[in-house]
């Protein structure tokens, strides 16, 4: 998949001499990265090497976390998006995220996908909600397999179900960015592919920007790869490059098993 489109999309979120602490832990140090629209970036990288950290600085999903501290510069489309008018609520409606487990709301699997529009005020009235909803499960890949039973509770789909559930879920406020944590290590190798073909299918529409713990699947479904180790991002590139021709030995270290 990776090998089509790899020319550079504009640039949707640029990040420069970003610092993160928990407390007295530095756990994310002096990352900069331009990252492009409509592709798939990768992050890649040891447990514990700051990939998830970044991702979810992103989105100040990391405003949550007590003791936590965001240093340096991350805008969306130009816009710093830690600047103080900007609200992280707001904010959250244009930088989807999808879990690592899926998460559906004790809700049906119609106000799970309804629930963002609604807070959000993205409909004016039933029919366009149902609009909206439809949409997104059709963009979820999984419109077919629960349009009869809408009121069903989304907790009672299988975990590959709910997890497309979830990222319906996340676009259904149509966000122009799509944060995914490892979005598939919960899932069955069967789930894991349909996920992977709906990611393909999204990137079309988004900037997708995912963290995943397999190279393999980083190799198959992104566009651009970043390789984080102990907090610093080492290098960044072209999928293909990336994974073939690696120009920093730790990233070449990390893809052929010496360290990780």
């Amino acid at each position: 998949m990776n090998q089509q489109e790899t020319g550079a999309g504009e640039i949707k979120i640029s990040a420069r001499d970003v610092q993160v602490h928990y407390g007295d832990n530095h756990a994310l140090v002096d990352v900069s990265v331009d990252i492009s629209d409509k592709m798939v970036t990768a992050f890649i990288g040891p447990s514990g090497c700051g990939k998830s950290t970044f991702l979810r600085c992103l989105n100040r999903m990391n405003d949550t976390i007590d003791g936590c501290r965001v240093e340096g510069d991350i805008r969306l489309d130009g816009e710093d998006i830690y600047a103080p008018e900007v609200d992280p609520v707001h904010l959250r409606a244009r930088v989807g995220m999808v879990f690592q487990k899926p998460n559906p709301f004790p809700k049906s699997i119609y106000d799970n996908v309804a629930y963002g529009p609604r807070i959000h005020g993205l409909a004016k009235n039933r029919s366009e909600l149902d609009e909206i909803v439809e949409k997104s499960l059709r963009r979820g890949a999984i419109w077919d397999e629960v349009k009869d039973r809408l009121d069903a509770p989304g907790t009672s789909l299988s975990g590959g179900q709910q997890q497309r559930l979830c990222i319906a879920r996340a676009i259904a406020t149509s966000p122009e960015v799509l944060l995914m944590d490892e979005p598939c290590s919960a899932l069955d190798p069967i789930a894991t592919a349909q996920i992977e073909e709906l990611i393909d299918e999204l990137r079309r529409q988004f900037c997708v920007i995912m963290v995943t713990h397999s190279m393999q699947q980083a190799a198959r479904v992104s566009q651009r790869t970043a390789f984080f180790h102990l907090g610093q991002l080492v290098e960044y590139g072209e999928t293909g490059q990336i994974f073939t021709n690696p120009s920093d030995p730790r990233t070449e270290s990390y893809i052929t098993g010496r360290i990780g």
